[in-house]
C-alpha cells in the first residue's frame, strides 16, 4: 500500500513537472452526487477442494463526495484527488457452478433475496484533464485517472439473518474517465457538473468469521457511474 501511494504521488509530481514553464493557476474543488454501482459479482475460494460458490450483487443508489488540488495550465490540468462513495446491498442471488441455487423445490431459480449493509470505496486518484474553450470563460472537458482504491464490505447478510454479517477491505488499482462542463459563477469561482465512470481491478477479500475455515478469501471488483456538481475555486 505504501510502494502504491509513492508511486501515485510521483505521478502526480511528474505530470505537473512536464507541463511547460508557464505560470500555473492553481485550484481545488470540491464535487458531490449520486452513484450508481454495477452489479457485484463475489466469488468464494474455498479451503477444500468443493463446488465453487458465488454471489450477484443488485446495490441501490448512494452517495458520490470528491476533493481534489490542482494545477491548471490553459487547455489541460493535472490534479489529486480524494474520493469516497457508498451503496447500499440490495438483493442477492447464490449460483454453484455458475448454476442458480433452487431453495425448496427443482426447476425454477428462486427470486433475489433482500440483503442489508453496504459498499464503500475509498480512493486516491491522479487525474488529468483537456478543456474545450467555448467562450466566456465556460469549458467543455474530457477527464481521465489513474490510483489507488480501499474497497470496502460493511456488515453484509441477508435481512433474515440477525447477525451483523460479513465486514472486509482490501486495496486494489483505479482508473477512472469522465466529462463535464464548468461555467463561471464568480471571480475564480466556477461550477462544475460532471459525469464519471469508475473502476478498479479483481481484489481479493479475506475469509471471515464461522466461515473462516472453508472459505479462505473472496475475489470481486467494482464499477460505478455518477454524475456530480461542485465549485472549482482558482487561487
Amino acid at each position: 500500500m505504501k510502494k502504491t501511494l509513492s508511486l501515485l504521488a510521483l505521478l502526480v509530481v511528474a505530470g505537473m513537472a512536464s507541463a511547460p514553464a508557464q505560470a500555473a493557476t492553481h485550484y481545488v474543488s470540491v464535487m458531490g452526487g449520486i452513484s450508481w454501482m454495477n452489479n457485484m459479482k463475489l466469488d468464494n475460494i474455498y479451503q477444500a477442494s468443493i463446488n465453487n460458490r458465488s454471489i450477484d450483487y443488485d446495490l441501490g443508489s448512494g452517495i458520490n463526495l470528491l476533493g481534489a488540488i490542482g494545477c491548471d495550465y490553459g487547455n489541460y490540468r493535472f490534479e489529486g484527488e480524494i474520493g469516497y462513495q457508498q451503496n447500499n446491498l440490495k438483493t442477492g442471488v447464490e449460483s454453484t457452478d455458475g448454476i442458480v441455487d433452487v431453495i425448496g423445490t427443482h426447476g425454477s431459480p428462486p427470486s433475489p433475496y433482500a440483503m442489508k449493509g453496504d459498499v464503500s470505496v475509498l480512493s486516491l486518484m491522479a487525474n488529468g484533464y483537456y478543456d474545450f474553450d467555448l467562450g466566456q470563460k465556460v469549458e467543455l472537458y474530457a477527464t481521465t485517472g489513474v490510483g489507488v482504491a480501499q474497497l470496502s464490505f460493511h456488515d453484509e447478510n441477508d435481512v433474515i439473518n440477525p447477525d451483523p454479517g460479513y465486514t472486509g477491505h482490501e486495496t486494489a488499482l483505479a482508473w477512472q474517465v469522465g466529462a463535464g462542463l464548468a461555467a463561471p459563477v464568480a471571480d475564480n469561482v466556477k461550477l462544475d457538473l460532471r459525469y464519471r465512470y469508475f473502476a478498479t481491478t479483481d481484489v481479493t477479500m479475506p475469509g471471515s468469521g464461522a466461515t473462516a475455515q472453508r472459505i479462505t478469501a473472496y475475489n470481486t471488483n467494482l464499477s460505478s457511474h455518477s454524475v456530480l456538481l461542485g465549485l472549482r475555486v482558482d487561487f
